[in-house]
């Protein structure tokens, strides 16, 4: 009995039964997935990229998990179309859901982090290309010799590639066309990045490094879930180390996610990556083009991409068959998002290694005190590098009591500060100054009648931006030119700047160094990212002597000739109520003087101090962290602090003082009576009035073992509806208290 092939092919890819009803999953701030009906003859599955009507408009979605609801298909709305890309895994759907129920966010705003890239789930368009088929021309030139010699390997290329190749111009190319000495064909779109080569450089390993690499790299052969924290001091070579797990993933077939506080800073990171593997990481980050963005996406769920490198939001990409995600600087308070979906790129890091049952790594010279205790507890593993790779020592720390060795008046240095800057320059060497401020100055006020320049939309003072002639709010954005009269009083000349910034100390540096080459490093300045990266650059080749900087100068940046690291104003961080306030300094000021001194050059740092007996500052300057750790775990522990007891926020915010406080003691009355949780508040945050909106604020405590999650959900279901201008904010482990 023979048999049709048709009849085969229709057997083997028969179309599902029609009228059928799926749950997609919408970018809305939905409860749950709505029902649509897969219209005859559309295969869809979950996971499956699809586009829906949502009232008047076709939206994006995903074809979710769970079964037909029982509504009859004609009732509803069919899918509209299905895009040609792989779908959403079930690993990537169950993280997506897992996210949604920890923070207690609307599934739809998760999904939609994953699929932030529209443009990309149908296939890239072919890109037209160009073969040899032999042949020469009557009248040959050196250009055109150069071109068939370079098409002679019978390879395919692009017209631009192969003029590029053959260092021509594309109208010699077109005339090699017009003779017919090459035929036109269509090629599949070129890679974001080549493809990494995890044998294309010897790693450069010392005795410590080979050691801490074959611990991390033994727990990526066995290619299930582990989480490994390397511990090691700045300029330690902990990038080498988990180059070696990189190496090792890649080896395995699988793909990796390197997660990085500052991508956009991050160029030396890429050129080393470069260095060691033959080609870069592709990147993920905001700064990035959104067709480039819509490329990375596109192949890294395809798996074309084998290593991305990216912000936070990267930990959302779908990738095909992911088998090791980095955490870098896991410490860096960067990682958490404060907006929408409130989460911690670490710990859902972490979470995502344990759904897809592979390795995960966290890289810090100062971990977070949580992962200090899951390393104690055995619930990770650590791996210690307590020296520098090379011979290459840690800078002298020392401290500058403020009350002894005071500025001369109207400056902010300290004289033994700027005698060791005036050595540094001498030697030729660099001298780095951090203050975590930017502008110039943080308040201004008039010296006639007291005015203070306050922002109009925010609880906050305006911050003088002396270079840009403005005066800028930092929470909401909100800038004015600098007036030059008093707008209160109207007295001219009388505006006094208060405290320092980055740009004031400039000034100061300028005076006393008036031959020195200044740069200023802030996060706000002109020109971006790229200017950032350039001025980045020419530090690294010595083409500055003083350079002044915010929290970005401490990013693991190599400067090779700085050997100074001054910190202005070392107290500057414990001046608030968050319980954080000594961990943060304490990593901050670490990972700024780890700046001097990395490439084995005699290096000091210098801490401006009026608080010299402060644990943070004894800790610091005797390099005894473990010392630092055991004082801060045992209060955490005392205070039933994370990671010894949970905390979650609630921001309770409206266009009106009495709306917000109405609704946020609303809140509260609603508060269910469960033993190991209490309610703390409502009060006025910290910042009351941002953007014009005033803000309370709740905080729910709680043991480590309680049901935090179903805490608030019975919270917020007996709570008051959210009406007129009210909104509610909900952060699972905060990590901001203003």
């Amino acid at each position: 009995m023979s048999i049709d092939s048709s009849d085969l092919f229709g057997a083997l890819f028969e179309a599902p039964p029609a009228n059928r009803t799926v749950p997609v999953l919408v970018p809305m701030p939905a409860p749950k997935p709505y029902s649509y009906s897969v219209p005859e003859g559309m295969a869809v599955e979950p996971g499956s990229v699809v586009q829906v009507p949502l009232g008047p408009r076709q939206v994006i979605g995903v074809v979710w998990d769970g079964g037909e609801d029982g509504v009859d298909p004609k009732k509803l709305r069919p899918i509209s179309h299905v895009f040609d890309c792989p779908p959403l895994s079930k690993e990537m759907r169950d993280f997506i859901d897992w996210v949604a129920s920890y923070t207690l966010s609307p599934p739809g705003l998760v999904a939609r982090m994953a699929l932030r890239a529209p443009n990309a789930f149908e296939p890239e368009p072919m890109v037209e290309g160009l073969k040899f088929v032999g042949g020469e021309p009557e009248r040959m030139t050196p250009a055109r010799a150069r071109v068939l010699e370079t098409a002679s390997d019978g390879l395919s290329w692009t017209r631009s590639g192969l003029a590029h190749a053959a260092g021509v111009s594309t109208s010699v190319v077109d005339g090699l066309i017009t003779l017919g000495i090459f035929e036109s064909m269509f090629l599949p779109p070129p890679p974001v990045v080549a493809m990494p080569d995890p044998d294309f450089a010897a790693a450069r390993l010392e005795g410590p490094q080979k050691e801490a690499a074959a611990e991390i790299v033994s727990g990526v052969r066995r290619g299930e879930f582990s989480v490994s924290l390397i511990d090691g001091v700045t300029g330690s070579g902990k990038t080498e180390v988990y180059f070696e797990a990189i190496a090792e993933t890649l080896k395995r077939g699988k793909q990796v996610l390197i997660l990085l506080p500052e991508i956009a800073l991050t160029a030396s990171f890429l050129e080393r990556f470069q260095d060691r593997f033959g080609a870069k990481p592709a990147e993920w980050h905001s700064d990035l083009a959104p067709r480039m963005r819509e490329k990375v996406w596109r192949q890294a769920v395809t798996g074309e991409v084998r290593v991305v490198a990216g912000a936070r939001s990267a930990l959302f990409l779908p990738f095909e068959d992911l088998g090791l995600i980095i955490v870098d600087e896991e410490h860096d308070p960067a990682y958490k998002q404060e907006d929408r979906v409130f989460y911690n790129a670490r710990d859902m890091a972490v979470v995502r290694g344990r759904i897809g049952d592979f390795p995960v790594i966290l890289v810090s010279a100062t971990p977070s005190v949580e992962s200090q205790v899951n390393g104690q507890i055995g619930r990770y593993s650590t791996v210690h590098l307590p020296t520098r790779f090379g011979d290459a020592a840690l800078p002298d720390l020392h401290l500058i009591d403020m009350r002894r060795h005071a500025p001369e008046r109207g400056g902010f240095l300290s004289p033994v500060l700027i005698r060791a800057i005036s050595k540094t320059v001498e030697r030729r060497e660099q001298a780095l100054l951090f203050l975590n401020r930017r502008g110039y100055a943080p308040l201004t006020l008039c010296r006639v009648c007291g005015h203070r320049f306050q922002c109009p939309q925010c609880s906050s003072w305006l911050v003088e931006h002396r270079f840009r002639k403005q005066l800028q709010c930092h929470q909401c954005g909100h800038a004015e030119r600098t007036p030059e009269a008093c707008p209160e009083c109207g007295t001219l000349d009388h505006l006094v700047a208060c405290g320092p910034g980055v740009e004031r100390i400039a000034e100061e540096v300028e005076r006393h160094f008036p031959e020195a080459r200044t740069i200023v490093l802030s996060s706000d300045m002109m020109g971006g990212v790229k200017r950032l990266r350039l001025e980045l650059d020419a530090i690294a080749k010595g083409e500055a002597d003083i350079v002044i900087g915010t929290q970005l100068v401490a990013k693991g940046h190599n400067f090779p000739l700085m050997t100074l690291v001054g910190i202005v104003d070392a107290d500057l961080g414990l001046a608030n109520g968050d319980p954080r306030a000594a961990e943060r300094t304490f990593q901050l000021l670490s990972q700024v003087t780890g700046r001097a001194g990395r490439t084995g050059l005699k290096s000091h740092g210098l801490l401006q101090t009026y608080q010299p007996q402060h644990p943070v500052m004894q800790a610091i300057v005797s390099g005894d962290s473990d010392a630092f750790y055991e004082r801060e775990i045992t209060e955490r522990e005392r205070a039933a602090l994370p990671p010894f007891g949970r905390l979650a926020s609630i921001i309770v915010s409206a266009e009106t003082r009495h709306d917000a406080e109405n609704h946020a003691r609303g809140m509260r009355n609603a508060a269910p009576q469960v033993s190991g949780i209490s309610v703390l508040g409502p009060a006025e945050a910290p910042l009351a009035l941002v953007r014009g909106r005033h803000r309370f604020r709740l905080l729910v405590h709680g043991r480590r073992n309680s049901d935090m999650q179903g805490f608030l959900r019975a919270m917020l279901s007996q709570s008051p509806k959210e009406r007129g201008s009210v909104q509610v904010q909900l952060d699972i482990d905060p990590q901001s208290f203003v």
